[in-house]
């Protein structure tokens, strides 16, 4: 008996050897393109090791996924996107998928592979020319002219390779956010004596640090992020609005201070690289102090105006520590329109004339919050004073529609 058990072993040690572990799968292959670049995404069936290669004369990007394969069944390779004129894939007999990538011009590449979520499994991401591991550029804060517009950021949640949240008849909570923030800034840009701008205006990813980014790079005096969440509970309704918390600012500050020596932002104007820790400890509370005070004056108006469009889950502003609203010298506030998750709600999502009356008092709270407290120097606290605006402003407002 204890021999056929070594016999046993030694034969399965044996085929253990002479069988080949099971290749992994490549079940889809997603292009997304954006103003700034073009991901690339495969949808693997477990962990895989991958090489990337850059090459010229043509310009393309070689992929090789170790031990790989395509699924039986799997996708259809996608057309053509951004950058990406042809994606080409074959099996080598090294046992790599070969993916290559036909681009439109040279672009830098940056790879890595994405830990499976509630969502999707495995994924292997290739960013061309920008995207997750993309610093934007800073601009400085320079003196602003006087009768200076007011700039609003507006965020579309999620975008691109995320969905968001998935109503029960498919309504995506990425196409909801961006119907409801073209239509603010529309709104807002018809507002004599504010400008609005999108972190994304189209169907692409934006990584959550890069929307912060994009506000300060236009120097918004306001950053606003549209959602539309769900709840496993799908009786649950009404709106929300969420300022950061306490936690969440202390966190973002000991990031700051620890980045400073490598970062180029300013905070209100201010340079903190320069600056010793208790100093600089100092500008950043004051900032951020500031900036929390006015995020919950401003989250306030908002909550008002939609409590008068429909229900409000909860009748007070939350606080929460979601990386959008971490900016810290900009009142950041993250609105959720409606739980997706709720039919009811669903389907008032997909109407546009519920869509326009969210995006109707988003910014009425946001005019109402101005109006209250100007900023010095700008076209609305003019208005606010009734001093009439500089002739040349007020024609741009007659341009405008304003």
């Amino acid at each position: 008996m204890q021999l056929l058990r070594i016999a046993l072993c030694a034969l399965t040690l044996a085929m253990a050897w002479v069988i080949p572990a099971a290749a992994i799968e490549v079940r889809a292959v997603r292009l997304w393109a954006s103003p700034e670049g073009t991901r690339v995404v495969l949808d693997l069936s477990g962990s895989a090791q991958h090489s990337l290669l850059v090459l010229k004369n043509p310009d393309r990007i070689v992929l090789d996924v170790a031990d790989a394969r395509m699924a039986a069944g799997a996708r259809a390779v996608p057309q053509a996107a951004g950058v990406v004129k042809e994606v080409r894939m074959a099996r080598r007999s090294t046992g790599e998928l070969r993916i290559v990538l036909d681009l439109t011009q040279a672009m830098r590449a940056k790879s890595f592979l994405s830990a499976p979520n509630d969502r999707y499994g495995y994924r292997l991401v290739v960013d061309l020319g920008g995207g997750a591991d993309t610093e934007t550029p800073i601009r400085a804060q320079h003196a602003r002219p006087q009768a200076r517009d007011l700039v609003i950021a507006i965020d579309a949640g999620h975008g691109g390779e995320d969905p968001g949240a998935i109503g029960m008849h498919g309504t995506r909570e990425k196409d909801v956010t961006l119907a409801i923030a073209r239509d603010l800034a529309r709104r807002v840009d018809a507002e004599p004596g504010m400008r609005a701008v999108l972190t994304r205006d189209g169907d692409y990813f934006v990584p959550l640090r890069d929307r912060m980014r994009r506000a300060r790079a236009q120097q918004a005096d306001l950053f606003v992020s549209i959602h539309a969440d769900s709840i496993r509970d799908r009786s649950v309704d009404g709106s929300s609005v969420y300022i950061l918390s306490q936690r969440g600012a202390s966190n973002e500050a000991a990031r700051w201070l620890a980045e400073r020596e490598n970062a180029s932002d300013l905070i209100g104007g201010v340079s903190l690289e320069d600056k010793g820790d208790l100093l600089a400890s100092v500008l950043l509370d004051l900032s951020q102090s500031a900036s929390l005070s006015a995020s919950q004056s401003a989250a306030e108006h908002v909550l008002h105006q939609l409590n008068l469009v429909g229900e409000v889950r909860k009748p007070l502003v939350q606080q929460a520590g979601f990386v959008v609203l971490k900016s810290p010298d900009i009142p950041s506030m993250l609105v959720e329109t409606a739980y997706i998750s709720n039919p009811a709600e669903e389907r008032r999502l997909r109407d546009l004339s519920h869509q326009d009356k969210l995006a109707e008092a988003i910014h009425q709270g946001l005019r109402e919050y101005f109006y209250s407290d100007p900023p010095a120097g700008t076209r609305i606290a003019q208005l606010a004073a009734g001093a009439p605006p500089r002739p040349e402003l007020a024609t741009a407002a007659r341009d405008t529609g304003g």
